[in-house]
């Protein structure tokens, strides 16, 4: 299982000269990740691989007592759960354990659109925009029957957009850039340029 943090930084094109085709990619920087800590299940419950990403010059005092072993501080630290941890503590992952033609699934944190209509936020229609409606086009309609007289939990309604983990599964590596800790990816990635990606292979 590969996996990495890296920053989004925004999208590009690339051309295939195979495929003689332009292909739109997300370019993401990945700079070397530091393994901060290795969770063993008879002590931990899990197995799992500690990343930090982005060195920091300072931190609060669980931070820094948490990363006293490591000698550095990071901006960032997540979790990948994996079926054995076999790599040394305090070891470094970079771009180049991924090659093109990768599978792989990023998380990121999704653009906050705040408070939006049901139309944008749930697809919906929208009403009709002749015969005697006015003011109604996207409007919600109706949202309860007559019995049981409210409004059933779980409604689609209007409300706040966005700003939620989401994964995007099918993604594919164009191309990696191991001297600019680059990765290129094939299609659009969640998140606002400059935002935290996770990166795992399939």
């Amino acid at each position: 299982m590969k996996f990495i943090l890296g920053k989004k930084l925004g999208m590009s094109q690339v051309f295939i000269e195979e495929d003689k085709k332009v292909v739109p990619v997300t370019v993401v920087e990945a700079e070397p990740c530091y393994v901060t800590q290795i969770k063993d299940i008879n002590r931990d419950g899990y197995e799992a691989v500690q990343l930090g990403f982005e060195e920091s010059k300072k931190a609060n005092k669980p931070m820094a007592g948490h990363l006293n072993a490591v000698g550095k501080f990071f901006k960032f630290l997540r979790e990948f759960r994996v079926e054995s941890a076999d790599m040394p503590s305090e070891s470094t992952i970079d771009v180049s354990i991924f090659e093109a033609g990768d599978k792989i699934k990023v998380t990121g944190i999704s653009k906050a659109k705040g408070f939006q209509g049901t139309m944008k936020r749930h697809n919906f229609s929208g009403g009709p925009a002749t015969h005697g409606q006015k003011h109604s086009k996207r409007k919600v309609g109706s949202i309860g029957a007559t019995y049981p007289e409210r409004v059933i939990k779980g409604k689609r309604m209007a409300g706040r957009m966005g700003g939620e983990q989401v994964t995007q599964l099918g993604l594919e590596v164009v191309e990696v850039r191991k001297e600019q800790n680059l990765i290129l990816i094939k299609g659009a990635v969640p998140g606002n340029n400059g935002s935290l990606l996770k990166i795992v292979s399939e």
